[in-house]
Parts: structure tokens; sequence; C-alpha cells
């Protein structure tokens, strides 16, 4: 077993996101037979703009996709219909139910390819930190 400690190096971040992102996808394929596709979103506020096809939500937003064992929050979050993109913004944490963890400041997530990019605000850095091995059982949906 590998032990891994938090990572804060710029120039390896693409590779620890990439890693992570490989991670989650197995995880994903593992259970698409039982996913419901249920995301869950509580914010101060929502709008939708159906003439240019975004979904908004700002303030204290909180993000539960319950099949990925996912929650999310940030200051806003947006959904590009046309896009099929998810952009999150303003001090994002993405939490996974084993305890694998992202910070940025933004993250843009493309559903159509299942691939995200983190960047972190200005003199910042992007936080990632995630475990190998110990318990596989992902069966458990997180209850948001």
């Amino acid at each position: 077993m590998i032990a891994l400690g938090p990572l804060r190096l710029k120039n390896i971040y693409s590779l620890s996101l990439m890693a992570l992102l490989s991670l989650c996808s197995v995880i994903v394929n593992a259970q698409q037979l039982t996913e419901t596709g249920l995301i869950t979103i509580e914010s101060d506020q929502q709008t939708a703009d159906n003439s240019i096809g975004v979904v908004t939500a700002q303030g204290n937003v909180r993000l539960v996709h319950v099949d990925r064992g996912i929650v999310a929050t940030g200051r806003q979050a947006q959904y590009f219909m046309k896009e099929e993109r998810i952009v999150l913004s303003g001090d994002v944490d993405i939490v996974q139910k084993n305890g694998d963890l992202l910070q940025a400041d933004k993250i843009v997530y493309s559903l159509a390819d299942e691939r995200a990019l983190a960047t972190p605000s200005e003199d910042q850095q992007v936080f990632s930190q995630w475990s190998f091995g110990g318990n596989d059982d992902d069966s458990t949906p997180v209850i948001p």
C-alpha cells in the first residue's frame, strides 16, 4: 500500500486530478446499473433562463449527487444545458463519501466527456486529497 499525503504542488496538480477523476470513473462505471441520476441543489437563490439554457444557483450552494456519493459546495453553480457543462465557483469544496477531497476557486465539469478543470484564485493553489485502498464498498448512497 502506498500512503500519500496532501499534494500542494501546481506542477503535479494535473496528474493528481486526472488520477482522482480516473478513480471516480471506475467507481461510476461499477454503479451505473443502479444510478438514479438524482442531484439535489440547495442555495439562497436559483434561476433558470431557458432562452440561453442556463440554470444558476447562488449563495450557500450545496449540490448532492446521491448515486456518486458526492457533495459539492460553493458560492455559485451554473449548469449550461447546451454544452452539458457545470461550473462551480467561489471556495468550491467537493467531497466524496470515502473522504476524497478537492478544493479550488473554480471547477468546470464537462458531463459529455466526464472531465474536470479546477483552478485556484490568484496566488492560491488547488488542493486535492484522496486515499487508495481502504473501504471499497460504495454501495451506500450519500444522504442529502
